[in-house]
This record gives C-alpha cells, sequence and structure tokens, in this order.
C-alpha cells in the first residue's frame, strides 16, 4: 500500500485501488486530496499491470463535497489564476476503467467525482446530490452538464435548484448508478466486478471507453464512424487474432494487451 496524506492506494492483482481518506471530515474534497488523486489516477493510466481502477473511500461517506473552509474567501481572480479545475480535465483523459463504490454521502463534488466514474456501485445508503445552490454557488466541476447528460434537462433543474438528497434507489432509476447493494457487500461485488472486467482484453476495454465517451457528445453518424474507426484498428491487435483463435478452437483466450 501506498501512503498520500489524503489517499491510499494498493494493487489488487490488475485492480488499483484508491481510497479517499479523510474520513474525519465524510471525505469532503479539498484541493491537495483531488491533485492527490488525479496524480494517482496517472500513475495507475501508466502502469500496464494495471487493468481496471476502483475508486472508494474510508468511513462512513465516500465524499461529503468540497471542503467549503477552504473556499468560503475565494475571490474570482483568485480562482481563475488557480485554475483549479484543472486537474478535473486530467481526470477526464483516463483511458483505463474507473469503477466507483460508493458508501453515505456523495455530494458536491462528491457526486462529481461519481459523475466522473464510468460504472458505479452505490450501497443502500448511499445518498447523492448538488447542495450549492445553498451556498449561493453551483457545481463547477462538470456537475450541471454531466447530470443533464445522464438523466434530462427537467429532472436535473429540480435537483439543481432544490439542492436536495436522493437516494440510492432513485439514483438506480435514473441510470446514475449500476447496481444498489447492501453495504456489507458492496466493495467485494465492486471488486469482483472489477476484476472480471481486468481480465478481458485490455486495448478493446480502452476503445470501447472512447468510443462510448464520444457518443454522449457526437451525432449518432459521426459517434459511428468514430466506433468503425476504432472497430478496424482492433484487427492491428495480437488480442484480436488470440480472441478469434480461441474462439475457433473452443478454449479460454489469453489476452496480453497488445
Amino acid at each position: 500500500m501506498s501512503n498520500y496524506q489524503y489517499i491510499f492506494t494498493e494493487i489488487d492483482d490488475a485492480v488499483g485501488k484508491i481510497i479517499l481518506n479523510r474520513p474525519e471530515v465524510l471525505n469532503a474534497l479539498n484541493r491537495p486530496m483531488i491533485t492527490e488523486l488525479v496524480n494517482a489516477l496517472e500513475t495507475f493510466n501508466k502502469n500496464e499491470n494495471i487493468k481496471v481502477i476502483l475508486l472508494t473511500a474510508n468511513g462512513r461517506s465516500f465524499a461529503a463535497g468540497a471542503d467549503i473552509k477552504e473556499m468560503k474567501e475565494d475571490d474570482p481572480i483568485y480562482l481563475e489564476k488557480l485554475d483549479q479545475f484543472a486537474e478535473w480535465d486530467r481526470m477526464s483523459l483516463i483511458k483505463k476503467p474507473i469503477i466507483a463504490a460508493v458508501q453515505g454521502y456523495a455530494v458536491g463534488g462528491g457526486f462529481e467525482l461519481v459523475l466522473s466514474c464510468d460504472i458505479v456501485f452505490a450501497a443502500e445508503n448511499a445518498k447523492f446530490g448538488f447542495p450549492e445552490v445553498n451556498l449561493g454557488v453551483m457545481p463547477g466541476a462538470g456537475g450541471t452538464v454531466k447530470l443533464t447528460k445522464t438523466i434530462g434537462p427537467r429532472k436535473a433543474l429540480e435537483w439543481l435548484w432544490t439542492g436536495e438528497y436522493f437516494d440510492a434507489k432513485k439514483a438506480y432509476e435514473y441510470g446514475l448508478v449500476n447496481q444498489v447493494l447492501p453495504v456489507e457487500v458492496l466493495f467485494d461485488e465492486a471488486m469482483a466486478f472489477a476484476k472480471k472486467v481486468a481480465t478481458q482484453p485490455p486495448l478493446s476495454i480502452r476503445l470501447i471507453k472512447d468510443t462510448v465517451t464520444k457518443a454522449v457528445d457526437l451525432s449518432i453518424y459521426e459517434s459511428m464512424q468514430y466506433e468503425r474507426k476504432n472497430f478496424y484498428l482492433l484487427f492491428a491487435t495480437d488480442d484480436q487474432k488470440e480472441g478469434m483463435q480461441a474462439f475457433v478452437e473452443k478454449r479460454q483466450p489469453i489476452f496480453k494487451g497488445k
């Protein structure tokens, strides 16, 4: 296990785990914590032995928003010069699958962090929401955009304008999480899924994520053209040859990410 100040990281087979670790403040996201998180994501992204990244947290909550004490005296010029959301932009460039295991509160910046992940497993006690409006501000790390693209503008405005929280069941109904689980099995189920994905051909996983991400913003025609190019590209890989040969020979393929 590698220790940062605000997170832990460790490797379990081909899964790189990142664990938020400010439980005394419900893992509120201060700026150094986000920097550590992004640095850890980039380190795992470059590590060829890591196939999947699992993001979770110590304590009763995943992340209860940004650290308000850190931000309350900020002014526009300071924020512009700081460019604090540049760290979140780096997060969006991670090529490997990011799976979140969420318990307790995932609100404000914590919810934006969840929306930055590819697959989300939520405990039955999870709570989501954007309370920023109650502080006289709004989400700034992609919350309004990603929520709208996932659930549509009317529901997004309802939650963004009221600042109300909603539970894991509601999040599942609106496609914000993949599974809702008892908290005692949350991590094990998320890890089992991560390890399953880690057995798949890495380049296929990478280009599928790339294509799906593009499909969110491009037109159907443009998305299909992009998909086609990635499909063709995979025929240059050893894993494509191995996968199809194994299918013909009725055996399990051995993928090497080449």
